[in-house]
């Protein structure tokens, strides 16, 4: 994991995005800013078309602004890099690789010797409790298993920063629970910056240190909401006043957006 840095981990600066729809432009990212802070979770919600995705792959280097730039330790975004793992909601495992071959793959393709691979990949298998499944191929695993499987092999490679693309999104509702709680509890101890995309308020809420709210046609964000509640993160949590209030706020920004608002607290 590289130093800690003195700016803001990742940058975002004035990026909007358009498509080429009928001849006419389609925004879906419009004039976004945003920081986010070194070991910061983040989680960005808002209703479908809001441009979610594109940002996060933009971060990613899978696509390139129209306008404006994305900068990562103060560097312009212009490709993928071992700095940034993503984990999208489909598992994207190899299907004839073990568990620990999967999560030795990127090491293995960084040049890292088989002693070292086997020791690394060890230590993040038995962080996401998948110790008894190191040798099973993906086929024999559920979706939440292989989906920490996918976490373990994103750590792995030691990037400063975790995108996340609504990873939980496919699992049953006790399975995403759960794998809330096992992410939190791996992020306290494996810090990493973290941008987590997701549709479920009250996963936002659970996650964040902040929750970026953002709006549809164009593409925007609407509102950035302190989570002002400790780590770690309870079950009992859920049910406090507290997290009611914020899950409200949270829900009201998403759903009840007032036209033609923009907010002023994007750029921490």
């Amino acid at each position: 994991m590289t130093a800690q840095t003195l700016g803001p981990r990742i940058s975002v600066r004035n990026v909007t995005k358009t498509f080429d729809l009928k001849g006419e432009a389609f925004y879906a990212l419009d004039d976004v800013s945003l920081d986010v802070a070194d070991n910061e979770f983040i989680t960005v919600v808002g209703p479908s078309g809001c441009g979610k995705s594109t940002l996060m792959n933009i971060l990613a280097g899978l696509d390139s602004p129209t306008s404006g730039e994305a900068l990562v330790d103060g560097k312009a975004v212009r490709g993928p890099g071992p700095d940034r793992g993503v984990i999208f909601q489909q598992y994207a495992l190899f299907p004839w690789l073990t568990v620990r071959k999967n999560v030795e793959f990127g090491l293995k393709t960084a040049g890292l010797g088989a002693k070292e691979r086997r020791a690394k990949a060890e230590h993040f298998i038995e962080m996401v409790g998948l110790s008894d499944f190191a040798d099973a191929l993906p086929k024999m695993l559920s979706g939440g298993m292989k989906q920490r499987c996918a976490i373990a092999r994103a750590y792995a490679v030691d990037p400063s920063i975790l995108l996340m693309d609504e990873p939980f999104g496919a699992l049953d509702a006790l399975t995403r629970v759960k794998l809330q709680e096992q992410l939190l509890d791996t992020w306290s101890r494996e810090k990493r910056t973290v941008m987590f995309i997701t549709h479920d308020v009250d996963e936002a809420v659970f996650l964040a240190n902040r929750v970026v709210v953002m709006a549809a046609r164009p593409g925007r964000i609407y509102d950035v909401i302190d989570v002002d509640l400790p780590y770690p993160r309870t079950e009992e949590m859920r049910l406090s006043p507290e997290f009611t209030e914020l899950r409200n706020r949270v829900w009201s920004a998403v759903y009840h957006q007032t036209p033609g608002h923009r907010s002023t607290t994007a750029v921490a």
